[in-house]
């Protein structure tokens, strides 16, 4: 069996998470529907409450919550998900799949509805690296540029007014 991709989204934070979970693991998500709420142990976040918002299968085909069960369709539609318009009112036939999860569906979104204890940036291990080091390092590459433009400037305007006084004397 393949492995499940969760997308944990949090929607306080406005940050998402990437997290792989054998399909072994997972099997009690099989069957439910976009909009099912589920327990957090799926996904190693213990104490979490998720809801599914979406997901795709193998092949790339977004969920849509107005098929029902697990299955292919080709439908017509004029708005997300599976079709984003260009133009207003129109309509496009495109292939999506129902909304059930089902052992095709390699992709599932969800978002946190209730969070746990611990945050989640630690639960997965993924902790912030402090933004203070990146700004610091912007600083000083603005230091040393300032200080070898001037010397370009210099030898520029050189050049120009020789090129002025060339073009002068050329001229009867």
């Amino acid at each position: 069996m393949s492995n499940f991709q969760f997308i944990v989204s949090n929607p306080t934070a406005k940050k998402a998470y990437k997290v792989d979970v054998d399909q072994t693991k997972a099997a009690g998500i099989i069957g439910k529907i976009i909009g099912d709420k589920f327990n957090g142990d799926i996904v190693d976040l213990p104490g979490y409450e998720l809801q599914i918002t979406g997901g795709t299968d193998k092949d790339g085909f977004p969920m849509h919550h107005q098929i029902h069960g697990p299955g292919r369709k080709s439908i017509v539609l004029s708005q997300p998900p599976g079709f984003h318009p260009k133009l207003k009112g129109q309509r496009k036939r495109k292939m999506v799949r129902g909304n059930a999860i089902s052992a095709d569906i390699v992709q599932i979104n969800c978002k946190i509805v209730k969070p746990g204890v611990k945050p989640i940036e630690q639960l997965l291990g993924r902790e912030e690296k402090p933004k203070e080091e990146k700004v610091e390092k912007k600083e000083e590459k603005i230091e040393k540029k300032p200080e070898e433009k001037p010397a370009e400037k210099k030898e520029e305007a050189k050049l120009k007014k020789e090129g002025e006084e060339v073009h002068k004397e050329s001229k009867p």
